[in-house]
Formats: structure tokens, sequence, C-alpha cells
């Protein structure tokens, strides 16, 4: 095949072939091979569902109760076809509409809770056709993805879904049953569900199917959820009212939460949905009724109803304009999403739950096949498609454990990890620096001076035996109020530092009382943007007793900031990055909360600073909220150049370039815009600089997961080892990517993360991206094992995470307050920028 016809099947670049290194392995996928696609072309409709504007959950209501009716069954004619829950139906076999096909229109009753106001009308009409042998020409790698391509994989998502979303709740791709549930700690429950997706890979379509987990809120009398959310026994705990800023949380997640009433007997189960909360009690909440007479809800529904409430001290719920109703005719329905951040208890509780062992996993996977019934659903079948019920057995190779090293006067200094994972017993970092001139501050207020300076002195034990250079053993001391002026206070330590040294402060220590955010964050806005000095925090629980192993974390995290090199790997084994001037970049862009359309975006890039792709600089900047592309890639990468030519002497003369958070939606947008960026970083530093460039993407979000199938393949977690990558079978048809699982499983089933080429200057073999990728998971600073995501673009995490604290005034306190008073180029104008000096150490570890 010549590189032209390579040039017109993809953008992104061609897989230069299968890797070779490594031990070979067969291992389980949870991908399910579909052995037979429609080999009929298949008819696309557009459905109009009117009124507009109803979500999908009733329009597949809706188009259900049409397939029942006289009227459906004549038109469909024992057709089975497909609805997406949109717009869209595809059918396996032409429909008839209207004379000339210009479309056919049907009334349907949706009689629901015995309301009426029920009746939707459907307009159908055809919207063109899709050719489904084409698909296959794609999967074997002879045609590119064409529109027809992605609409006939559309058809398969829609069509193994279509069952299942009439019967559960749908989120995304993944639909949750409530048969496997459990509750979460205020008012929540976590529900277990299925995810699956149809993906195109070599030669195949498969079906990936995962365990999926998601929050809904706890079902029921609404006021027992009110005391769950507020932390209470029960609601006799309520008793005496809610205090006002209790009140105000508790609105802000009852907002828009369905309930029914049922204090009007089966018949009149109306559905509402909550606009807000009364600030005052319904025996003290006054309305006017029919007559215009004022009356408190209390003693209206004593009246009306003849019900004397049990919980009057509680408030009223809001619902339409001004229907208020007390809490206790009120029940949460179920199924509701919990779209809200989960609180630190919340989330403990749910990670115990998704956390489950490889061989569990796999076992709730295949169950989940076998309730998606993909043999026995008659529109699978009227389509002609059938999936195979095993997971995929696939190939995989072990790749070789790298040799790291430690200073040449540890013990054991250059050796290569058993596992993964390995200790600092007898090691000595690469390189260590200096520590003269610091100060402690206690935040803590239970911890004494006396207890300080024993933690001291076993901290810089640690630190000289681990290879630092501590010039001054006794720093100065200063105690904190957390509540106080936290800028007033890191500044005077600074100074302390200074004078105590006579030189130029490089460190503040800090002593937190706990692991809230609010005094973390407003310590970390300080020290990075107002002073420039890097701080190391640690809780107060670890100073009573100091461990020689926290010690030594602390010591890796210290000796970074300071910008000392902890380890590094020897060049022979990274050739790309020691064979000539290298850069390797990572890149991030993070986003808020989920619902939170105020606060920026915030984008980071980190780049290597050395030969040995150990030691590196940052650069971060806020932009518009949820925009994926890095607006000012250019300059950041131009800062970095210039950086990278100030600490090395030289130029790059290549680059490597890490890419984290992309979704494959959006792989040709950042091809052509950051790619370009970072080309004219370079030629705006000089017109002739043009240095060979490859892009990869790195995804941490997908649903691909390996299980061993032979004992002697797992590690002790029984999970894939370390070095596991798989770059054929589920990988795509002919576009150059892979899974890498680098990382040994700590606790549940690894995530092995996929790596896609998206441009390649350097013409990379296979062999040689992935030796290189898995190597780099083995030098990342602060760990003593190798990292499931490769450093460069782990650091950049890191980075962007630490720059969401650097805006002013943020309330850290309350996990979901939104900044509504804000617009968001205000909200971007209140980030602060971190000092030069910093950027140039790697003062986020």
């Amino acid at each position: 095949m010549s590189q032209a016809s390579n040039r017109e099947l993809t953008q992104l670049v061609m897989r230069p072939g299968p890797g070779k290194a490594g031990k070979p392995v067969r291992v389980r996928s949870n991908f399910f091979e579909v052995t037979s696609l429609p080999t009929q072309n298949v008819q696309h409709l557009n459905v109009q569902i009117l009124p507009d504007g109803a979500p999908p959950a009733v329009l597949r209501k809706v188009w259900q109760c049409f397939e029942d009716s006289p009227n459906g069954q004549s038109f469909l004619n024992n057709t089975k076809p497909i609805f997406d829950g949109r717009a869209n139906i595809f059918s396996p076999k032409p429909l008839k509409c209207g004379d000339d096909n210009g479309g056919i229109s049907f009334e349907v009753d949706l009689q629901e809770g015995k309301r009426s106001g029920g009746i939707f009308k459907l307009n159908i009409k055809p919207a063109g056709v899709v050719n489904m042998t084409e698909l296959q020409h794609f999967l074997d790698g002879k045609s590119s993805i064409t529109n027809n391509c992605l609409t006939a994989i559309m058809v398969l998502d829609v069509l193994i879904r279509h069952v299942p979303s009439m019967q559960y709740s749908t989120v995304g791709r993944s639909f949750f049953t409530p048969q496997d549930k459990r509750p979460l700690p205020n008012g929540a429950e976590v529900w277990q569900g299925f995810y699956q997706s149809a993906r195109p890979t070599q030669g195949k379509m498969m079906i990936n199917v995962d365990v999926s987990a998601t929050a809904f809120y706890e079902s029921g009398p609404l006021p027992d959820i009110v005391a769950k959310i507020l932390n209470r026994r029960s609601v006799d705990d309520l008793r005496r009212g809610i205090p006002d800023r209790e009140r105000q949380k508790l609105e802000k997640i009852l907002k828009s939460l369905k309930i029914v009433v049922v204090h009007r007997g089966v018949e009149k189960r109306l559905k509402y949905k909550i606009t807000k909360l009364t600030p005052s009690s319904a025996e003290n909440t006054v309305f006017k009724d029919e007559s215009g007479t004022e009356m408190t809800v209390a003693s209206y529904f004593q009246k009306t109803y003849n019900k004397r409430l049990a919980a009057p001290f509680l408030p009223c719920v809001v619902v339409k304009k001004d229907i208020f109703l007390p809490m206790e005719v009120c029940e949460v329905v179920q199924g509701q999403r919990h779209m809200k951040k989960l609180n630190e208890k919340q989330t403990a509780e749910m990670i115990k739950f998704t956390c489950q062992k490889p061989n569990v996993r796999a076992n709730k996977i295949n169950q989940g096949v076998n309730l998606l019934k993909y043999k026995d659903n008659p529109y699978i079948q009227q389509f002609g498609v059938t999936v195979k019920p095993e997971m995929a057995m696939i190939n995989a190779r072990v790749l070789p454990t790298p040799k790291i090293s430690y200073h040449a006067s540890s013990q054991d200094a250059t050796f290569a990890p058993l596992g993964g994972a390995w200790n600092l017993r007898g090691k000595k970092v690469a390189k260590g620096a200096n520590l003269g001139s610091w100060s402690v501050v206690n935040f803590a207020g239970n911890i004494h001076d006396g207890m300080i300076q024993r933690f001291i002195r076993e901290l810089c034990q640690t630190f000289i035996d681990t290879g630092l250079n501590v010039i001054n053993r006794q720093p100065p001391i200063t105690n904190a109020d957390p509540q106080g002026n936290i800028e007033r206070t890191l500044k005077e330590a600074w100074l302390k530092a200074g004078n105590a040294a006579k030189a130029q402060p490089q460190l503040v220590f800090c002593i937190l009382p706990n692991t809230g955010v609010p005094l973390y964050a407003e310590i970390k806005r300080v020290s990075d943007t107002v002073i420039g000095v890097p701080t190391q925090c640690v809780q107060s629980k670890h100073i009573a007793d100091a461990k020689k192993q926290y010690c030594a974390n602390v010591c890796l995290k210290v000796n970074m900031k300071l910008g000392g090199v902890n380890l590094f790997m020897d060049g022979p084994q990274i050739p790309f990055i020691s064979s000539k001037p290298t850069i390797v970049f990572g890149a991030d862009v993070t986003h808020p909360a989920p619902g939170d359309m105020n606060r920026p975006s915030v984008a980071a890039l980190t780049a290597s600073m050395d030969s040995f792709a150990s030691r590196y600089a940052s650069a971060v900047r806020v932009q518009a909220n949820r925009t994926e592309i890095i607006a000012d890639l250019a300059n950041m990468v131009k800062e970095m150049l210039k950086t990278f030519y100030q600490s090395c002497g030289l130029k790059p003369a290549q680059i490597l370039f890490y890419r984290d958070g992309v979704s494959e939606g959006q792989f040709e947008q950042v091809l052509k815009n950051e790619v370009a960026a970072i080309r004219a970083a370079c030629a705006s530093l000089d017109k002739t600089y043009q240095p060979p460039l490859t892009f990869v993407v790195v995804q941490k979000r997908h649903h691909a997961r390996f299980f061993p199938i032979e004992q002697r393949d797992a590690d002790r977690t029984g999970n894939c080892q370390p070095g596991t990558v798989v770059d054929t079978s589920i990988v795509h048809p002919f576009e150059f990517d892979f899974y890498l699982q680098s990382h040994a499983g700590l606790q549940g089933t690894s995530r092995p993360t996929h790596y896609h080429v998206l441009y390649d200057d350097n013409k990379f073999t296979p062999d040689a991206l992935q030796e290189l990728t898995y190597r780099l998971c083995y030098i990342y600073g602060r760990a003593t094992r190798a990292v499931s995501i490769c450093p460069p673009a782990y650091y950049a995490d890191l980075v962007a995470a630490r720059a969401r604290f650097h805006r002013k005034g943020e309330n850290w306190e309350d996990t979901d307050a939104t900044s509504e008073s804000m617009d968001s180029d205000a909200q971007m104008a209140s980030f602060a920028v971190v000092k030069p000096d910093l950027q140039k150490v790697m003062y986020f570890m």
C-alpha cells in the first residue's frame, strides 16, 4: 500500500505494525466479538415528537406506546426498528412513510398516573440509508472512516441499547439497576450498572462491556431523607428547626428533585419538581386559600385533609409557582441521579463499592452480558447481528522491567525493581538539594514545640540519610491560628527563615490540623503566587510518631521542590531522549465540577529540563469554561523552550508531546490546533527552527480492562503484570494506538492507559514508543513504584489541580459552592500567576 493511500485512510498516524518486544501472554479483555453484522442496508428515519423538549426517558415511553398501538403495529408491520431516545430511528426493513415518502404523522396518548395531557404527535420521515457493508471495509483498513461508517457504528450502539434503555435508568452509555444498590451517607445511594459501547477494532466490531456505578438520591419519605442529608439520626433531631446555613445547603440539594405527593390517595399521586424551600416551618408558613382567607399550611392540611402534621416544624417545599407542601406528604421518586460532587464520606463508601478484584469484576461483566441478552433480543435478531457471549482472548506482551538508578553511593545503586515497586532502604537520591534557610509554621493547636522539635530532628536525620544536605537542623518555629491571616503568617515565617540563616528562604514547612481543603488551598495560593517559596505541608497526626517511611516520602517531595533529582534511568535505556537534546512535554486541561458553568478550565503544560527527563518546569493558564483545546499553547511552549535553553544551553533537537484528557471526538481538532501551535512556538524563536515532533494522546477514561488467564501471569492483586501492552485485536483498525498497563495493582482492577499517536515526525517504531513510555513510568519523582500514566502527563495533571487553589476568595468550605456572583471573565481574572522562580522547579509535588 503506497503512502498516498495511507494518507487517504486517516489524518492521524498509521500503525507501523505490531510491537514484538517482551514476553507474549494471553489475556482476556472485556470486549465481545460481533460475529455477524447486518448484510442489508438499514433505513434511517427521523422522528419529531411534539410537544418539544421532553427528556429521552419520556420520548422512549412515547415510542414504546406507539409500537404497541394499533396504528404503530400497522405502520411497523412486524418490523422491529430501534429508537435512540432523541430523533433517530433505524429500521432493518424499509418502512412506508406516506405515499411519496414525504413523511407520516401519528398521535400517541401517553396516559400516565391517570392525568390527561399525555397527547404526543409523532412526525416520521425518511432521512437516508445506512450502507452496512462499507463498515467492514473500514474495519479491514480498506477505507477511511466516512460519515456512513460512523452512522453504521451508531446503528450498532443504538441496537444494543434499545431494549435496556426501555427497562432501566440510563446515564450516557450506561444503564443502572436498583437490584444491586447500597446506601451512601447523607441521603445518597450507589447503584450498580453496566456500560456498553460498540467499538471498531481490527477487522471486526466488538462490544465493550464494563461494570459501572453511579450515585442516586435515596427514595422514600422526604423528611427521612432530609434528616440523612443534614446528618441527623432522625427527623426528631430537627424539632428545634433547621439553622439558616443548613437550610440553604439543603435547598441547594433538594432543588429540582422530583417528588410525589401521597396525601390524596393512590389515584392522585402527582409528580412535582421542588423549586425551593420556605424559610419558615409548616406551622408558621402563611398563604391565602381559594376564598382569600389567610391560614398556615399546617392548619390548611388539618382542615382540608383532616391530617394533623407530625413534623410541622420542618419547612415546606415549594412546587410550581406557589404551591406549598409539608415535607411529610412528599416522597422522593426513585432513580434520580446525584449530580453534585460527592462529599468525602460518600466518596470513600463509593470507592469501597466500586473497587472489585479482577476475577470478581470479570464475573460481574459476564453477568452483565447475560442480563443484556444479546442472544434472544428480537431487535438484535431482526438486524441479523450476533454477539459472542465470551470475553475476547487476546495476545498481549509483558515488557521487560527497566533498571533505575539512585546515587552511586547507595547500596544496589542501579537495579531492576520486582513487581513494579521498591523501597528506599539504603538508597540516596541522585542529586540531593541543600536545605539551609527554612522555617516551620504550626497551625495545629494540639501539637506543642517539644513534639515538633522531636519530629524535625527525626525528619532531618532521614533527609541526611537520603542524601539531602541539611545545613540548618533547627529551623525557627512559629505557632499560628489556622483561622487567622495566613498570608501575614507565611510572610513572617519567610522572614524568620531568612533572618535565621542569613540567606534567601528556600522552604516553609507547615503542620496542618486536618485534611480540610480551605487552609491548604490558602497556604498554596500564598506560597505559589505571593511569596514564591515552596511549602511542604504535613498533617499533625504524623508529628506524634514520625515513621521512617513517612519521613522518606516527605523527603522525596522536598528534594524535588528544591530542584534536586530523586532517581533517573541511564541513557542507553532511553535512547530517544539521551541521544540528542530532547524535550518531553506533558499537557492537560482540567474542568470544573459538572454543572458549574462559571468557573474556568485550567490548562497546564510541563516540560523536561535535562537529558534524563527527570526534572520538569511548568506553565499554567486559565481559559474559558469547558474548552478542551489549549488556548495559549503556543506561548506556553515558547516559555518552556526558552527555559530548556537556559537550563541546558542547547535547543531541543526533537519534541515528544504527551497530551492528556482528549476524547476521540476531539482528535482532529487537537491535531489541527495544537500541533500548529507547537510549530508556531518553534518558528517564533527562529524561522528555521523546526524540530521533529511526536504528539501522543493519553487516555485514562475508557472501559478496556485486562484479566490474566493463567494464575502465573497475574501479580499478587490478581491483575496483569506491570508492563502489559496490547496493540492488536481490540485496538483501532489501522491507526497507531496501544494500551499499556504500566503499574502494579494496589486494589481493585487496574485500568490500562490508552496511548494514541496523532502525529509523528520522529518515525517511532511501536516497540520504541511503547518501551520509552513504559520506562518513563518508573521515574515519577515522588513514588517508589511505577505509575499508571507517564510522568509528564501526570505532572501536568498535578499542576492543573494546584492552579485551582490560586484564586483569591474561593470558598473551599462548601463542596458545591458555585461562584454565581462573578461572570466568567471576572473568574478568569481572579486567578493569580505562579512566581517565575517556582515555575522552573517542581513546586507542585
